[in-house]
């Protein structure tokens, strides 16, 4: 852990991942996402000079935009993220790997914002699993006294440890591969053409302002334009199937992601002999719902801390982290 000899005032941590940069100070008295898909050119640079200008004391920084498509390979996303930061911020800026703040190799940068927020959780809450649902993936974090988890994206992807399934940029055909309309079983087209923010848009789950990326066509984002899009994956229009048939993907597509939830959240729970999950990010009512269905003893950061924070945990976490240290 990094050693502090100047007092810090404002902290302020960033999360910068593939498709939302979000950031939060220590106290929790800012909180903020925003959406920029780098793979798509967006304007990265911007949004840091904007953040730049709270002037903060101390920036503390997590990475998990080097795996978008833009980049060659993971550690060209992470020094071209870096310079980006180091260009915006005069102040002393602190990144966060998996051996903690600062490390001398690049790759220990990357994918890193789970590692943040699974220490801070360590500090203050007991043996738990922590679960942050974002808008595109799921971590799965075992705590035992520390984090346990495996060290790289590909890793955790192996052991149950990551889930490649969010609240809003699921691809809807990778989840439901086929659904039930009218008592025919019709096979989801494999373009596309939906995501689950339309579902959920759909079933009014989340409000169309929840639905903070991209649509597929890039077209509207209330309840119809969702409900067309729902009829596309079945290479329908809406007319042809009705709203019954695109409220009918829909559901199974909720289903199918909370099913999927459960079994993955009793994976690590029995895996580890873990009894409580701690859920953060924008999809804390699925995993509330998920650790209810289980039994599980449950606790919210959004109880914690507030909702603005959970929804950008891991900036907020690392910033807490960098904090604790100055005070060493």
């Amino acid at each position: 852990m990094v050693h502090l000899v100047f007092e810090l005032n404002m902290i302020l941590g960033l999360d910068i991942g593939g498709a939302n940069t979000k950031a939060a100070s220590s106290d929790g008295s800012f909180a903020e996402s925003i959406y920029l898909p780098l793979w798509n050119g967006a304007p990265l640079s911007e949004a840091l000079q904007w953040f730049a200008n709270l002037k903060p004391d101390a920036v503390a920084v997590v990475i998990t935009g080097e795996l978008a498509d833009c980049f060659q390979n993971k550690i060209i996303g992470i020094n071209s993220i870096k310079e980006a930061i180091e260009n915006a911020f005069e102040c002393p800026r602190h990144f966060w790997g998996m051996s903690g703040f600062d490390p001398v190799e690049p790759r220990d940068l990357a994918g890193a914002n789970w590692s943040a927020s699974a220490n801070l959780i360590s500090h203050e809450v007991n043996d738990c699993l922590f679960v942050d649902m974002g808008s595109t993936t799921t971590d799965l974090i075992p705590i035992k006294e520390k984090p346990i988890a495996a060290a790289t994206d590909y890793l955790r992807l192996a052991k149950g440890e990551l889930v490649y399934m969010g609240l809003l940029r699921t691809n809807l055909n990778a989840l439901l591969p086929k659904a039930r309309i009218r008592g025919d079983v019709v096979p989801l087209s494999p373009e596309l053409f939906a995501i689950i923010a339309d579902a959920y848009v759909a079933l009014g789950d989340i409000s169309p302002e929840d639905y903070t990326c991209d649509a597929p066509d890039g077209a509207n984002k209330d309840r119809t334009y969702a409900l067309r899009r729902l009829a596309r994956c079945v290479c329908a229009d809406l007319e042809e199937i009705g709203e019954e048939g695109a409220i009918a993907i829909a559901e199974q597509a909720r289903d199918r992601m909370f099913r999927l939830i459960v079994a993955s959240i009793q994976q690590q729970a029995q895996r580890h002999g873990l009894t409580t999950v701690v859920a953060a990010g924008i999809g804390e009512g699925v995993i509330a719902r998920a650790a209810g269905f289980l039994g599980m003893r449950y606790l919210g950061i959004s109880e914690k801390y507030g909702k603005k924070i959970s929804n950008v945990f891991p900036a907020y976490a690392v910033a807490r982290l960098l904090e604790i240290a100055g005070h060493h």
